[in-house]
């Protein structure tokens, strides 16, 4: 009999912990320069609150079909900029970026690189893989993505 009560308690929380979560809401964010040029993905997406940046390259914020001019520290200080501004125009900041991706077209130029991405993390230092590629878009010399969460 008490092992039959148990059972009879036990059935209803059993299934209750089986429950499928909720589906977290998801936005697709583009500013309306972005969309100007048609490129096939999203610049952020926004899961729940967790940011999602599509890689950033050394693209002028007017135009981000066209780098910046003066190499691998000026395309590294554009991109970030880049970063900077898509987060804080939706909700964020460079102190809330959890995870960064970047990607090099010449590892040589790995401490020009750094010299530009610790002014923008001084305290608080994301996560971070880097390695080298080629055929970065535009031929940019540096692509950095990042996971951020909303504040």
């Amino acid at each position: 009999m008490k092992n039959s009560i148990l059972l009879i308690l036990a059935i209803p929380l059993a299934f209750g912990s089986c429950q499928q979560p909720k589906a977290e809401h998801i936005s697709y964010i583009a500013s309306e320069e972005f969309k100007k040029s048609n490129l096939p993905f999203s610049e952020m997406v926004i899961v729940g609150n967790l940011m999602y940046l599509s890689g950033q390259i050394g693209s002028s914020p007017k135009n981000p079909m066209v780098l910046v001019d003066g190499g691998m520290k000026n395309e590294a200080r554009q991109a970030l900029e880049n970063i900077k501004t898509l987060l804080e125009n939706n909700g964020s900041s460079m102190e809330n970026v959890v995870k960064c991706t970047v990607m090099l077209a010449d590892i040589n130029e790995w401490s020009d690189f750094n010299a530009e991405y610790i002014k923008y993390f001084p305290e608080n230092k994301p996560a971070r893989s880097a390695f080298a590629t080629n055929g970065l878009a535009l031929n940019a010399r540096v692509e950095i993505e990042c996971i951020a969460v909303l504040k």
